[in-house]
């Protein structure tokens, strides 16, 4: 990452139209992904338009809020680092989703939401008490690695089969966008908004389709304001919108393999943040009362009706970028966000976004996420047999086990709690992958170096 010099260190209060203005290009930063995780959960919920727009709402909130604890200097980490919503915890939730969806949305809602509490809590006790320090011994690269690329890849069916292959044309234009703006564009705003405005141009494009009759009703790519019109212009999504938590031990497994991933990304994120902010590198108390957090806001979203939290590699990128590293900034975008989950209509007309729009963004995220994976893989020596022979094992493994898992649920059910449990882990690609790395990363010799162990790309 190449660090520009600071232009407002961590306790700078810079001016209020600076404050406003910088704290904006944040909250635009996360927008896109943020926005696409509630987009992926709300349709295969069975949700309609109205409680898409209200479950973007639920998030909205509930990251704003998840900032503010994370950037405070007692309860987080207090680096100028951004909350969102967590891709790592979308092949554990849709397993929730699978198990429950007879029941309907607000059903699922209540069990996710009661796994994301008590997934939080166990996380937030993890990191206030200082154990995250014994767990990262056993973290390397070569655990790194398989893991996130068991994230990305394992959800090409999500990306592909569910949303982009419903109308091409559209799902190619966001792809071809991403290239565009983020790869070929000299415009540094495009570089920065490529995801957002490849989504942007699309939905023009089906509007404008849908408006002249080229997308008539029924077709994927159409677009109908029914649901905007209709919505409030000012709505709280308030505690427990979806009704009270319920709690599973399977859906409470199944969500273990998200927050291990949580703790592995927002580890480096800190050393990130840290390193674009012209700081040393965190202190282990600092690191500590993160994952503390990290735990505590996945908690309160699960109150609050919305999604598992992780820290946003990309706001790290935009400090590095502009050279504003200040806390009040991200502080500031943080109730900028609260304030746009009040407004209703906004939320309605972002659940408006066509299937194909949405898929085209999934497989360049999905992809991204996935290559990620090997650039951690980097940090080790991969010209290693050793290193080859458990990432291709666990990788293997984290494609191939789910599915035939799957399969034997009532084999699984039949050894009571525990087999459930195992079931709703066995089950979870990156699950998988991280427990079969970690295994034999763990047991068979190899050197620091050859493990990747305190090397920087």
């Amino acid at each position: 990452m190449v660090r520009k010099q600071v232009v407002y260190g961590l306790l700078d209060k810079p001016p209020f139209q600076i404050l406003i203005l910088a704290g904006a290009q944040h909250v635009l930063t996360l927008f896109g992904a943020t926005t696409l995780v509630p987009l992926i959960f709300g349709p295969a919920m069975g949700m309609d338009t109205v409680q898409i727009g209200f479950f973007i709402s639920c998030v909205y909130f509930a990251m704003g809020i998840a900032t503010l604890v994370q950037t405070h200097p007692k309860l987080g980490t207090g680096l100028p680092i951004v909350q969102g919503s967590s891709f790592s915890f979308i092949p554990p939730v849709m397993t929730i989703v699978g198990i429950y969806k007879a029941m309907g949305p607000e059903v699922i809602m209540q069990y996710l939401g009661g796994a994301l509490i008590v997934g939080g809590v166990v996380l937030s006790i993890i990191g206030y008490s200082g154990l995250v320090g014994i767990i990262r011994k056993v973290i390397t690269p070569v655990v790194i690695g398989p893991t996130i690329m068991a994230i990305g890849f394992s959800l090409y069916d999500v990306a592909v089969k569910f949303n982009a292959a419903n109308y091409w044309p559209v799902s190619l234009l966001v792809v071809a966008g991403v290239f565009f703006f983020g790869l070929m564009s000299r415009n540094k705003y495009f570089n920065i908004f490529s995801v957002l405005s490849s989504i942007v141009l699309a939905y023009l494009v089906c509007f404008i389709g849908s408006s002249t009759g080229f997308f008539p009703e029924g077709h994927p790519a159409h677009v109908t304001m029914a649901s905007v019109a209709a919505a409030p212009w000012f709505k709280f999504t308030g505690f427990l919108p979806w009704g009270a938590p319920k709690f599973s031990v399977v859906a409470i497994g199944a969500i273990v393999a998200g927050f291990f991933a949580v703790m592995i990304e927002s580890i480096g994120d800190y050393h990130s943040c840290s390193y674009a902010s012209g700081l040393e590198d965190p202190t282990p108390e600092m690191i500590s009362r993160g994952i503390g957090a990290e735990g505590m806001n996945c908690a309160l979203a699960g109150a609050l009706g919305a999604v598992g939290t992780t820290s946003y590699t990309e706001n790290i990128g935009l400090i590095s970028l502009t050279g504003v590293a200040s806390r009040w900034v991200v502080r500031t975008g943080a109730v900028l966000l609260i304030l746009m989950s009040m407004v209703g209509k906004l939320g309605a007309l972002i659940a408006t976004v066509p299937n194909p729009v949405i898929g085209g963004a999934y497989i360049a995220l999905f992809g991204t996420i996935g290559a990620l994976g090997i650039q951690v893989l980097m940090r080790a020596d991969m010209g290693s047999q050793r290193n080859v022979l458990i990432v291709g094992f666990a990788f293997l493994m984290a494609l191939g086990l789910p599915g035939w898992v799957m399969e034997k649920q009532e084999l699984f059910f039949s050894f009571g709690i525990a087999g459930q449990v195992l079931w709703a882990i066995m089950k979870t690609p990156m699950a998988v992958a991280g427990i079969c790395a970690a295994f034999w990363d763990s047991i068979v010799p190899g050197t620091p170096e050859e493990r990747g162990i305190g090397t920087r790309l």
